[in-house]
């Protein structure tokens, strides 16, 4: 049985967004400070951004970059991942990952998805392994890691190279491990919906050797920064050693992330708060599944991302409109599967989970900037739909 939604709008209210960023007086002044400085490139704001994402994951290095994307296809090229290479990772995610590994000239390799957290199942990478498998990219999704010990051994029995796509776990541990500490790279993204933000951005953490070659890489084969060539006062000469990329992040967005960082763990917790919300209030709907959280899993709620099941009587599809179209709320898919994206339709796979998952999946408003008022306009929401 299919239920209708009513067609008139229940509300005059303000549209709520699925996503606001909370940007304060804080991001403001840093941003101030360094326009006035005079220094608005990589330099050393770029460097204290850097230094607090490195000593918080207790990895060897991190570079900061212009975006998630390019941290990806940096660490694939300081691995030396390129033609003939397998990689293998989660259909179920955004295209930055995948395109990535086909701009390397790289064999990209879809595993499927655990059903219960939606990362990528540990037993379906194990089986896409072959002899020119070269490295495995995890996805921690919606901000629950995944399973970072099983990956960590896989990874390590097969001689592969892994990398955690920590893009929504910025502030999530598993098992006393924090996502993007485990892996040999990890990179993480402040794009303007992130559970922090610079507006664009991105960091490259992990092993110091593989790091260096991608800071070298990033800032165009030279062999020195800017910042030592100018803002040190050196003589401005410089060596290219290899044919690079520019991919740094500039001083003005890092000023953005030095405070932004400085407010991840309210970020987090006003994120968990709302998430127990939605725990208490939407449980007793019938056909619709709450995210699981593991034992042992400290999420970061990236993403509060439920399932419309068939006996809910109601599409994913249905319940969007009727919170968009009545309600005046916004929500997100994550995500189209990237082998059902036109680039990619020619794949060979099967990937079952992932394809009820995507069909399934709806993502509601979860971030600090919500009120109390608009948290429970949304629990209010769903159950009139569900009336």
């Amino acid at each position: 049985m299919t239920v209708d939604v009513p067609a008139t709008p229940a509300t005059t209210a303000p549209f709520l967004p699925w996503n606001r960023p909370s940007i304060g007086p804080e991001e403001e002044a840093e941003v101030l400070d360094t326009l006035r400085s005079g220094w608005l490139t990589h330099g050393p704001k770029a460097a204290r951004f850097e230094e607090a994402v490195r000593d918080a994951l207790g990895v060897q290095d991190a570079f900061a970059v212009s975006s998630c994307t390019a941290a990806v296809h940096l660490a694939l090229l300081a691995a030396g991942i390129g033609p003939g290479d397998e990689v293998i990772t989660p259909s179920l995610t955004f295209c930055a990952v995948p395109n990535t590994v086909v701009q390397c000239r790289a064999r990209l390799v879809f595993a499927d998805v655990d059903p219960v957290t939606f990362n990528l199942d540990p037993a379906a990478a194990e089986a896409a392994i072959t002899p020119r498998t070269k490295a495995i990219a995890v996805m921690h999704y919606g901000g629950q890691p995944c399973d970072l010990a099983a990956f960590r051994t896989l990874a390590d029995d097969h001689g592969l190279l892994l990398i955690e796509d920590a893009a929504h776990a910025l502030h999530a541990w598993r098992d006393g491990a924090r996502a993007g500490s485990v892996g040999d790279l990890a990179v993480f993204s402040f794009y303007a919906n992130k559970v922090i933000t610079t507006g664009e951005g991105g960091m490259l953490a992990g092993r110091g050797d593989l790091v260096q070659k991608a800071r070298l890489l990033g800032r165009h084969g030279i062999d020195s920064s800017a910042w030592r060539r100018h803002g040190e006062r050196r003589t401005a000469d410089y060596e290219v050693s290899v044919p690079g990329l520019k991919s740094v992040m500039p001083d003005i967005t890092a000023a953005v992330g030095i405070r932004q960082w400085e407010k991840l763990a309210d970020f987090t917790a006003a994120r968990a708060r709302i998430a127990a919300s939605y725990d208490r209030s939407l449980a007793g709907l019938p056909g619709l599944r709450l995210p699981a959280v593991l034992d042992g899993v400290r999420h970061g709620w990236f993403l509060y991302s439920v399932l419309i099941e068939p006996a809910s009587g109601r599409s994913r599809d249905t319940v969007a409109e009727a919170l968009r179209d009545v309600h005046g709320i916004g929500t997100s898919v994550h995500f189209t599967p990237v082998h059902r994206l036109a680039a990619y339709r020619e794949l060979e796979c099967h990937l079952p989970v992932t394809e009820q998952v995507a069909a399934r999946q709806l993502s509601l408003p979860c971030y600090p900037a919500m009120t109390a008022a608009d948290v429970q306009r949304v629990i209010d929401a769903m159950h009139t739909i569900w009336a």
